[in-house]
């Protein structure tokens, strides 16, 4: 799983799991049960048999174990270059999602994780080490995991991840299709939680997504059970409850929102 936990704000969590570092991680074992089974039995595209170097290397690698997949790809492709998407108008202003960099957004981000009502979900409170640390697997990695301020009128308020979460670990406990895009948010100043801000915010960060990445058909968040806030964000935005996963260190709600009903939810 691309960095655990993503959470809306002070509640409002919209991530994977807890804790830092980049989810369960390879050789992680998945749960039993038939969601497993349904991600193994998934219909690869070219491009995912590609990755691995044909089919018969798909069946005997899954996502998360041995050979990390997309290796090899450059950074940016996997996600379709979320960096040059450009800015939205949303009901709470002009959005743009800007990719981090951690000389200038380091003292920033490691204030938000150490907010206790973010720490609780994120579980990075600590030095600018430990933030940088989380952000580095990401920017150092093979663009699976990509991590963006989010800036409302000009001034960044939210941090997010864009992750493929068809190559994720998470991707052993759901049915994936190729292409699926998971989401990750914390809502970084108090003023902007519990008011909307965070459902608004979700429905246009999915939309950008459908836009620019026309071969992903839905896009996926998993917050912990606990955080019905979060959960009550995502169905706001146009998500809609699917399932309840027990991943390595929580039990999630797991939320789709998919391109065939985005214009009827």
């Amino acid at each position: 799983m691309p960095p655990s936990d993503a959470r809306t704000g002070t509640s409002t969590n919209t991530g994977i799991g807890s804790g830092p570092g980049p989810g369960p991680g390879p050789g992680s074992t998945p749960p039993s049960g038939g969601a497993a089974e349904d991600t193994l039995d998934l219909r690869l595209s070219e491009e995912l048999v590609a990755m691995f170097g044909g089919s018969d290397a798909v069946t005997a690698t899954p996502p998360g174990a041995g050979t990390p997949p997309g290796a090899g790809i450059p950074a940016g492709d996997l996600l379709d270059t979320p960096a040059g998407w450009g800015p939205v108008t949303t009901p709470a202003g002009v959005f743009q999602l800007v990719p981090v960099r951690i000389e200038r957004d380091l003292e920033l981000i490691t204030r938000w994780m150490n907010d206790p009502a973010v720490a609780a979900f994120w579980e990075l409170a600590g030095t600018e080490d430990v933030t940088a640390a989380h952000l580095r697997l990401q920017l150092d990695g093979d663009g699976r995991s990509v991590p963006f301020l989010g800036v409302l009128g000009g001034t960044p308020m939210s941090y997010w991840e864009l992750y493929r979460a068809d190559l994720d670990p998470l991707a052993r406990h759901y049915p994936a299709r190729p292409h699926d895009t998971g989401i990750h948010l914390l809502l970084g100043g108090v003023a902007d939680r519990g008011r909307g801000v965070g459902t608004t915010l979700l429905r246009a960060v999915a939309d950008l997504v459908l836009d620019h990445r026309p071969r992903c058909g839905r896009v996926i968040a998993e917050p912990d059970l606990r955080n019905t806030p979060s959960v009550s964000a995502f169905l706001s935005a146009g998500f809609r409850y699917t399932a309840e996963v027990d991943l390595p260190d929580k039990r999630a709600a797991l939320m789709v929102r998919e391109r065939a009903f985005r214009d009827l939810m």
